[in-house]
């Protein structure tokens, strides 16, 4: 088996029957598996995928007893995955033709890249940022949490968070990957440990590209091929004060595991200040519901 694609399901039942359909078409270009993953649905996800039938595609269905979070849930496919390379891919998403094919063939003809992502296209048509991202070091956060990045989008010092100073069009070596197209080597997950459950939602997928890169393994963006995001539509109906505060959450995370020990003390203590604020924030437009 060349790959094993894990797409993770949470109330998104007609979007994730979009991605298999998308999934068939593109049957032949590798030799693939595809493992659906249900986050304890409630809206009937794991009734409909038991009857659900595609023409040509089968996948192997995983029933999470409750919600495990995007990293506790793909990492429930672990076992079943018996690719060469494992593809996490966002339920709201569709992959086009030559997409598989060709990210694969990077992989097999770059041993020195542990993960690659393609060129992932909006509804509008427009490039998800997030597909190509750097670490949130201090300066890199504060440029991108200010605006500063939107003010001055194609600068080398203000905007690096999402890369805007580099050609999207351009293969190019970058810090982090979006969750949404994952593509790595099955022996460096198995290495690394997957996604780190430290993360409920949104982080998890900068994390596993550290550790990644802490093996001495380059992450690429290929933009050749393509896909569709349909953007924060796995995340809607989702308002529990859990999800609402868990990008916040998670920069703290990250910032704690992997960054503390390279700054110092006054420069931590301003970012996790930051942090408490933007947290407190969040709290308000929960309460009232914004």
């Amino acid at each position: 088996m060349k790959l094993s694609i894990v797409v993770l399901n949470y109330n998104t039942k007609e979007l994730t029957k979009k991605c298999l359909l998308s999934l068939s078409k593109v049957l032949g270009e590798v030799d693939f598996e595809v493992v659906v993953v249900d986050n304890a649905s409630s809206d009937g996800s794991v009734e409909f995928f038991k009857k659900l039938e595609i023409r040509g595609l089968r996948f192997k269905l995983i029933e999470n007893k409750s919600n495990l979070g995007f990293a506790g849930g793909n990492n429930s496919a672990k076992k079943f995955c018996k690719g060469e390379y494992v593809l996490f891919l966002n339920s709201d998403t569709e992959v086009y033709k030559n997409t598989l094919k060709e990210t694969v063939k990077y992989l097999d003809q770059h041993k020195e890249v542990g993960a690659v992502t393609c060129k992932i296209v909006l509804p509008d048509g427009s490039l998800d940022r997030d597909a190509r991202r750097s670490f949130p070091t201090p300066w890199v956060a504060l440029t991108h949490f200010v605006g500063l990045d939107r003010i001055f989008p194609k600068s080398k010092i203000f905007a690096r968070y999402w890369y805007g100073y580099k050609d999207p069009e351009e293969i190019q070596e970058v810090d982090a990957l979006q969750g949404a197209y994952f593509m790595v080597r099955k022996e460096i997950l198995d290495e690394v440990g997957w996604f780190s459950e430290d993360y409920f939602l949104d982080g998890e997928d900068i994390d596993l590209c550290w550790r990644i890169k802490g093996k001495g393994l380059r992450i690429m963006y290929y933009p050749k091929v393509s896909i569709l995001h349909i953007k924060k539509a796995s995340k809607r109906g989702k308002r529990s004060a859990r999800t609402v505060m868990a990008g916040v959450n998670s920069m703290e995370i990250f910032y704690k595991k992997h960054l503390w020990e390279k700054y110092p003390l006054f420069l931590n203590l301003v970012v996790l200040v930051a942090i408490y604020l933007m947290k407190a924030l969040r709290f308000i437009k929960v309460v009232l519901h914004i």
